[in-house]
């Protein structure tokens, strides 16, 4: 499907079918082929499939990578490719990125010379050689199976969109991959659950007769002992819980509807070698139905049959459900003091559940991570049952969320990046443990999280849960000012895993804990719930005396001695990415301090006085900058402060002489350099910034950092984020001088989280050409090639610090709902426009012309008494 022609008709057939919205994301709603073509990552013209539009149709060789997670909210996933194959099968409380299981479907046209294929569009060329197991031949996949000749993807949030097509085949193929998604619904969003739908077009002028099937090896039973069981219309993966292992307990149920009348293989022909697949291909190839009952144990796997006739022109849906049940898990991951509790004052941290806007909550004690699912439902069949019966309804209400969403006239390339890491909230980097409470990962290493703890300065970046889902949002504040914050105030920025007590051995993180205190003024904004700010006022409260205490002891209204932030390294001396932070935490605690009728004054002060020195002493005309020092401060010699880079060499102690501490960035460009002032912004508080000052620096960020190639670029560090002639933002520049011999690690590499704020800020300053520039560079790398455009890496995949993607829809729009006040802010940068929005009560579409706002509420509602706008 290469053309234009194909492209749109498809869209129009999709949108006909119901199964995705059609709309581009840019202004009129224009179809893909309608979009401005972008060059790939490589910027090379003549290289195979070189260009496709932002938020339209992949195919070809961007097809390679595409891999759409399907699951529910911190219970596993698995993905849906671009190919429409199975992979990353991720249900056991962990990720589980190479894990691609034998699973597919196939139809089988029968007549006198019966044809079979896999549902599946062809093999990419990088899986037949170069990961795991391919140099012995790939075995135990289904890749030497026949399978249709061409394939293409749509992505329409929740929805994955395949269309498969064969000239051999008098069959046009349209696979839908979902799993629900429901703004405000974090339950029924969190389901451990998938569909995948086929819809069946007879494009030939006799009727067919086929016979569709579903097969899976038994997958699940690695290591223990495993059986396929009966579930009604369709069968059940099992693998009992080993010795000492209950974590091993899995199930994976696999079924569809009654009307279909499925006919049920139980088991596979038991034999060695490659003998099951290549029987159950025998039976799939004679467009035989075969019924096997089921065997008490080691059963190598199991099919579904649907035998169906189209006459011409017809067309047929057959829906395939998934659901799974891993109820324990061996993920325990604990920091607690001598007694376990010692450092939570329980008169404040028992934040009850009405106080939270929580319901039927009670906090989980157990030793080991169990998922929130398990707490719902007592075993898969009650999963399987529950998603069944509330099939339509989560389908249409997800379908609600896709419609509002993709209903959005911005420009395409934000639709794509605010959409493509929505998939993080379905990845195995966010886990719900057993009351419900949301924990995470930074991201996801390949078989195993990476980072743990909901790390408070990673998480700051992310705006989509706190609109998309305020309780979690909640919950996760609460983690941090009770669990994780002693009776002093000092903050971990890493929870345990189960959540309770930490014990403080380590840094505090000044931009974690700082951007803390105003993500807790976002959340009483957002939530409108005055119980819970009066609770968690106080210790927000001791959470920033104990900031001022350790790192502006001086009362000067700067972070000036050491302080541990999200390069894992400390700063040393006042700079301006923490300031700002700081000036916000200020701003934040000073504006819920006056609602509260609470003594601010000496706050204020300290505004008053760094702000000044910000604007004075760390800005250099056109962007802001650090001062490094060492001396002259209450901390300890650099060279031996306790650090993660480690001691000092004697080589390093020669460096540190002649340009004070390792890993600063001085008078760099730092793309987080106002970060803080961002930060503030998306939380609703007055930028405490002077705004000229910080526009200047975010275009002189645009200006040096901004590389359309990095062919000549050096970066000893972690490349593969971007390199060769790929473009995109790098973290920091010296276009002034003063570069370090170690400034901070990571300094050479580009992430997209910090690509995304910064393209978030400088459009929420007007500047939209600047800000679009970045998203491109950004998305062109994420275009299906070489990396999958639904998963954008950091320190593992579904990195959490891309969802500041979110941020760009404020950016645009101005657009923000206040829930104390119930007011509604709108300052567009874009004209007229219309604009997905998610409160605390519902979620919708806002629509601005002619200087005029309107609210659309399409799930729950949106009570605005009050419209601002400006700009």
């Amino acid at each position: 499907m290469s053309s234009y022609k194909s492209r749109r008709s498809f869209l129009k057939k999709v949108g006909l079918s119901g199964l995705a919205a059609v709309t581009s994301g840019v202004a009129g709603a224009a179809l893909p082929d309608e979009h401005a073509v972008v060059p790939v990552s490589s910027g090379e013209k003549d290289q195979p499939g070189a260009s496709r539009t932002y938020n339209g149709i992949y195919t070809g060789d961007h097809l390679n990578r595409v891999a759409f997670p399907v699951g529910g909210l911190g219970a596993g996933m698995f993905c849906l490719e671009g190919s429409g194959a199975v992979s990353h099968m991720s249900i056991n409380n962990r990720p589980e990125v190479f894990f691609e299981p034998n699973m597919f479907a196939a139809v089988c046209i029968k007549g006198p010379q019966p044809m079979a294929k896999v549902l599946e569009g062809p093999v990419p060329e990088w899986k037949v050689f170069g990961q795991r197991g391919t140099g012995n031949g790939a075995g135990g996949t289904s890749f030497g199976l026949p399978r249709f000749g061409s394939a293409s993807f749509l992505a329409r949030f929740p929805f994955g969109i395949i269309q498969l097509e064969d000239p051999e085949l008098p069959l046009k193929v349209e696979l839908t991959g979902w799993s629900p998604f429901i703004p405000g619904d974090e339950d029924n969003s969190g389901l451990p659950a998938g569909a995948l739908e086929y819809r069946f077009v007879n494009k030939s002028s006799k009727t067919i007769d086929a016979v569709f099937s579903y097969n899976a090896k038994n997958f699940v039973a690695r290591g223990e002992r495993g059986r396929i069981q009966q579930l009604d219309n369709g069968f059940i993966l099992s693998q009992e819980a080993g010795k000492d292992k209950p974590f091993t307990k899995t199930d994976f149920a696999i079924y569809t509807t009654e009307e279909q009348k499925p006919v049920i293989d139980h088991c596979w022909f038991r034999g060695g070698w490659f003998d099951p697949v290549t029987m159950i291909w025998n039976t799939i190839e004679s467009g035989a139905a075969k019924a096997v009952p089921p065997v008490e144990w080691d059963a190598p796997g199991a099919s579904l049959f649907i035998p169906f006739k189209l006459a011409p022109g017809a067309q047929k849906t057959i829906r395939i459900m998934m659901a799974w049940y891993v109820p324990e898990s061996d993920l325990r991951i604990q920091d607690k003091g001598p007694d376990g509790k010692e450092n939570c004052k329980s008169a404040e941290c028992c934040i009850t559940p009405v106080e939270s806007g929580l319901d039927n909550f009670e906090k989980y004690t157990g030793e080991k991570y169990k998922p929130w699912y398990a707490s719902k439902f007592k075993s898969v069949q009650e999963v399987a049952g529950y998603w069944k019966q509330q099939y339509e309804v989560l389908r249409k209400n997800s379908g609600l969320f896709k419609d509002a969403f993709y209903s959005s006239t911005l420009p395409a390339e934000v639709t794509e990046a605010v959409a493509a890491n929505l998939t993080i909230l379905k990845s195995p980097t966010v886990l719900r443990q057993y009351d419900g409470r949301m924990w995470a990962w930074e991201g996801c290493s390949d078989e195993s999280g990476c980072c743990h703890g909901t790390c408070t300065h990673v998480w700051n970046y992310a705006q989509a849960i706190c609109h998309l889902f305020p309780r979690l949002e909640i919950g996760l504040r609460n983690t941090e000012f009770c669990e994780d914050q002693s009776a002093q105030g000092h903050q971990t920025f890493r929870a345990n895993m189960p959540i309770n007590p930490v014990k403080h051995d380590f840094h505090a993180a000044a931009d974690g804990q700082l951007g803390g205190i105003m993500k807790v003024y976002r959340e009483w904004r957002i939530s409108g719930n005055d119980t819970w700010l009066k609770k968690i006022y106080p210790l927000a409260k001791r959470s920033l005396d104990y900031c001022i205490e350790t790192w502006d002891p001086g009362k000067k209204g700067l972070v000036e001695e050491p302080h541990h932030n999200t390069y894992d390294i400390e700063f040393w001396g006042p700079d301006a990415m923490c300031t700002t932070f700081y000036l916000g935490a200020l701003q934040s605690i000073i504006s819920m301090g006056d609602y509260l009728k609470e003594d601010v004054s000496s706050y204020k002060s300290l505004l008053e006085k760094g702000k000044a020195f910000l604007e004075t002493s760390l800005y250099n005309g056109e962007f802001f900058f650090q001062k490094i020092q060492w001396e002259g401060l209450k901390a300890a010699n650099p060279a031996e402060a306790q650090s993660f880079g480690g001691n000092y060499s004697k080589e390093a102690v020669e460096i540190l002489k002649k340009e004070g501490p390792k890993y600063q960035y001085g008078r760099g460009c730092l793309s987080d350099g106002v970060l803080g002032s961002w930060i503030a912004s998306v939380c609703g508080l007055e930028d405490p910034v002077n705004q000229q000052k910080v526009t200047s620096h975010l275009l002189a960020v645009h200006k040096y950092n901004l590389k359309k190639s990095l062919k000549g670029h050096v970066n000893p560090q972690r490349p593969s984020y971007a390199l060769g002639t790929e473009g995109g933002l790098l973290l920091c520049t010296w276009p002034k001088g003063g570069k370090l011999s170690l400034p901070f690690v990571y300094s050479n590499e580009v992430w997209t989280g910090i690509e995304y704020q910064v393209a978030a800020h400088l459009m929420l300053k007007g500047k939209v050409k600047e800000g679009l520039d970045i998203v491109r560079a950004c998305r062109d790398r994420y275009n299906g090639r070489v990396r999958n455009p639904f998963n954008e890496y950091e320190c593992g995949h579904w990195y959490a610090r891309a969802m500041s993607s979110y941020g760009m829809l404020q950016g645009l729009t101005g657009l923000r709902y206040d829930a104390v006040d119930k007011k509604l802010y709108v300052d567009s940068k874009i004209g007229d426009f219309t604009c997905f929005i998610s409160t605390a009560t519902g979620f919708g579409t806002v629509s601005y012309k002619n200087k005029k706002a309107s609210v659309r509420a399409v799930y729950g509602s949106i009570d605005v008494k009050d419209i601002a706008i400006t700009g």
